[in-house]
């Protein structure tokens, strides 16, 4: 089903994750043909102003610090606390085209792949990190979860030229946070996500990602 007013698409949390691949490395997102999902938790004044410019900038936004971008809901939920933790109060829905993910992928190092590639950390433009995935109680799954930090050049091309649309998904957030009890979490909605397959070999190798067994 679709959220109300919204391209967004939700389903049953009980549901969506039995199709998830329980551990290793995978890119979980909300995605079609042309358009992927990805998630970041900011302070009302830059939300506001995301939002009501679809595009990111304004005075209280920094171009010259790096910016972290999530693919997977849940695991945005566990970092900004459903958006109760400071300066994160307001969680957008920030959709960019595939096109520009993928070469945000193509140049996302991990500490481990900038040592190996013998790059000085001013070099890369994209931080990658695999985390241990969440569930919504906020226990650690052994699936992990992709997170990328965003600067320079690829920050400004994230932030004002592959933005399809920016959506403030914080009242969703709200509604879904009183269901994480154990007598409501089979009634928790979340956006249906799946597997994000990266079909560049050299992408895939560099990012170290999985491909989920069948």
């Amino acid at each position: 089903m679709a959220h109300s007013k919204s391209v967004w698409q939700t389903g049953n949390y009980m549901e969506i994750m039995k199709l998830w691949p329980k551990n290793g490395n995978h890119v979980l997102a909300q995605y079609d043909d042309h358009n992927i999902v990805v998630y970041q938790a900011f302070c009302p004044e830059i939300a506001n102003y995301a939002v009501k410019n679809q595009r990111f900038g304004g005075p209280h936004y920094s171009f010259d610090r790096m910016s972290w971008i999530k693919p997977n809901f849940l695991w945005m939920m566990y970092r900004c606390g459903w958006a109760t933790k400071s300066k994160q109060e307001r969680v957008l829905a920030v959709r960019i085209t595939r096109e520009g993910f993928d070469s945000i992928l193509s140049k996302a190092y991990s500490a481990q792949a900038q040592k190996a590639a013998g790059l000085n950390k001013n070099d890369i433009q994209v931080r990658l990190q695999w985390d241990p995935d969440h569930k919504p109680s906020g226990a650690p799954t052994l699936r992990r979860a992709i997170q990328l930090g965003l600067k320079g050049e690829i920050l400004r091309k994230y932030a004002t030229e592959w933005i399809v649309s920016i959506e403030d998904v914080t009242p969703f957030v709200q509604e879904e946070m009183v269901k994480l009890t154990p007598e409501n979490i089979d009634k928790l909605v979340v956006p249906i996500e799946k597997v994000y397959h990266v079909t560049d070999k050299k992408t895939a190798n560099l990012i170290n990602v999985e491909e989920p067994e069948l």
